[in-house]
């Protein structure tokens, strides 16, 4: 949008909200500390023109209004913290592989794009063996429990057309193969299984799902999905961030798809790289 458009839908919008309050010219400028010589012209001149900053805050201010929905940056209503309150909210994160929010997320952005970085390994890849480990007792839920809900997620999406981007670090592969932290409980032969597992289900499901894989000694993510044009989400541990300003999932689109532009492995080579991963893995129990 060039200047005089920018202008012209000054001019529309504080007309509308003028008019919509029943505010008079005068007692917007006595309001905002602004000449009324001033006021009229931002209002009625031939050629629209836009206040300086100092003004346009004021003007904002008084009727109620942020300054972004003024000159045109947002289509959200409503003074800054009220949008604030709107459009970044909480949402909690229960521990369990099926989580009714990131459920009906999907469904809303259901023919868009879901980019997604895990906070550990992609939850659609997750062996039996991995989920009772992460979601044991005390929990919520049993492990059972668990693997029966993650395998009905796995089988909607390969009944369902799917459009998922995935972007995570070499380092949280390789640290999964090293049995660090927490994977030090599986054994050798389950990490093992897990890379194969991974590979099979990337294999099958690509070109519509795809994984990219980033070296985390030039970038970092923490865990977020974007959900189409509707909302993101910052993972937090037991709760979302959730945010549904356009400018906010633009924000971490942008971000998500620096990762891409960088990932190390690209999306048609990783099965055949977490693949490789199994195969320098023994075969054994221990």
């Amino acid at each position: 949008m060039d200047k005089r458009a920018r202008a012209q839908l000054f001019q529309e919008r504080l007309t509308l909200a003028l008019t919509e309050r029943g505010m008079s010219q005068s007692t917007l400028a006595r309001d905002a500390g602004i000449d009324r010589s001033t006021v009229s012209q931002l209002l009625s001149g031939a050629t629209p023109r836009l206040p300086n900053s100092h003004a346009l805050g004021e003007i904002a201010e008084v009727i109620g209004e942020s300054a972004d929905w003024l000159i045109g940056l947002t289509a959200q209503r409503g003074a800054t913290a009220d949008i604030l309150d709107r459009t970044v909210q909480v949402a909690e994160a229960p521990r369990h592989p099926v989580d009714e929010n990131i459920l009906a997320w999907h469904r809303e952005a259901l023919g868009y794009k879901v980019r997604y970085v895990p906070a550990s390994l992609p939850d659609l890849f997750k062996t039996e063996a991995v989920l009772r480990l992460e979601y044991g007792p005390g929990e919520g839920r049993s492990g059972d429990q668990a693997v029966a809900d993650a395998t009905a997620k796995l089988e909607h999406s390969r009944e369902t057309e799917i459009d998922m981007e995935i972007c995570m670090s070499l380092q949280a592969l390789a640290d999964f193969g090293a049995g660090s932290s927490l994977w030090g409980r599986l054994s050798s032969r389950e990490r093992r299984r897990q890379f194969f597992h991974m590979a099979d289900i990337a294999d099958e499901l690509y070109p519509r799902l795809r994984v990219y894989l980033f070296d985390l000694a030039t970038h970092y993510s923490a865990p977020f999905a974007v959900f189409g044009p509707q909302r993101a989400v910052l993972y937090l541990g037991q709760r979302y961030l959730v945010f549904t300003a356009s400018a906010h999932v633009r924000f971490f689109q942008g971000h998500f798809d620096g990762l891409v532009r960088a990932a190390t492995i690209q999306a048609d080579g990783f099965a055949a790289y977490v693949r490789s991963l199994g195969e320098v893995l023994p075969d054994n129990g221990k």
